[in-house]
């Protein structure tokens, strides 16, 4: 089992996106305490209703994501998540395999296909289309990354014999997609290295368009019945799982240590293979805290 650091996200109007802390002494301090990776999400440009209701501030993930690259040695670094029909695959691909390239391997590509109407209006991008997008991207990425000449044609996107260099040192750069539905865990078992089910709860799932995920027992099935699929798909790689883990009292990780670690060991038993914990914390003092305190009682 591997742990994600999700720096903490400030919620509606009041407030600045890095009241948690300076996001370069953030990210050194997680990895000091013994994170294996690191995260950010994304809204480019989200409804006023949404966040003032609410919502979070983001930053750009990959420009943000860079920068702790530069600052860090060894975390993974991950969108969590990037909407992919917000970008033309193949500025996707570049921004991606650059961030690969910089860092020395260490990306992870966390996608989903988006759920805010107001923000894919914005953009101009048709709501609808979501989903042809998002599988546009998955085919286009691998051809990108190829560093060879490609073509491809399809109902948003057309490249007719052309090539992209430098090729990301992972071939490829692992791919995440999140959301939990059947048409999410198919792409996942035919096409990415990765599941990211939304476990917020029933509200959340609702408003993130998704199905309610249920409890351990239903994600231990969910996860046996993906890589059934991706072994018949003729898949042996192994398929990795993210789970948010937002256990009651965790922000006080020392506090019923023993609790939360069994929540882990069954989360693990179930196909789990990453976790990914928040501290939900306002302060540069009270972020460190939380990782030095995490750190030392379950990453020691």
């Amino acid at each position: 089992m591997r742990f994600i650091f999700h720096y903490p996200e400030t919620s509606g109007l009041d407030g600045d996106v890095l009241d948690a802390g300076p996001l370069r002494e953030i990210a050194v301090a997680a990895e000091r305490s013994g994170f294996d990776g690191f995260s950010l999400s994304e809204h480019p440009v989200p409804g006023a209703r949404w966040l003032a209701n609410g919502g979070h501030q983001t930053l750009d993930p990959f420009v943000a994501l860079g920068y702790i690259a530069a600052a860090t040695e060894q975390l993974r670094l991950l969108t969590h998540l990037a909407v992919a029909p917000y970008r033309n695959p193949f500025l996707l691909a570049k921004a991606a395999a650059t961030l690969d390239k910089l860092s020395g391997g260490r990306v992870t590509l966390g996608l989903g296909t988006g759920y805010q109407k107001s923000e894919f209006h914005a953009l101009g991008i048709d709501f609808d289309e979501r989903n042809v997008l998002f599988d546009e991207t998955l085919d286009t990425l691998p051809l990108h990354w190829s560093g060879e000449p490609f073509s491809y044609a399809g109902k948003h996107v057309n490249a007719r014999d052309v090539i992209a260099r430098p090729r990301p040192v992972q071939q490829p750069i692992p791919v995440w997609v999140g959301g939990n539905s059947k048409l999410t865990r198919r792409r996942v078992a035919e096409r990415a290295q990765g599941w990211m089910p939304m476990t917020g709860g029933a509200q959340l799932s609702a408003t993130a368009r998704t199905p309610a995920l249920g409890t351990v027992a239903d994600l231990a099935a969910a996860i046996a019945e993906l890589r059934a699929a991706a072994s018949a798909a003729g898949r042996s790689d192994p398929i990795d799982v993210l789970y948010s883990y937002q256990g009651d009292g965790i922000e006080a990780p020392a506090v019923d240590a023993d609790r939360h670690r069994e929540a882990f060991a069954e989360l693990e038993k179930a196909g789990v293979t990453w976790i990914v914990v928040s501290s939900r914390t306002n302060s540069n003092a009270a972020t460190l805290a939380f990782l030095d305190a995490f750190g030392t009682t379950y990453l020691s």
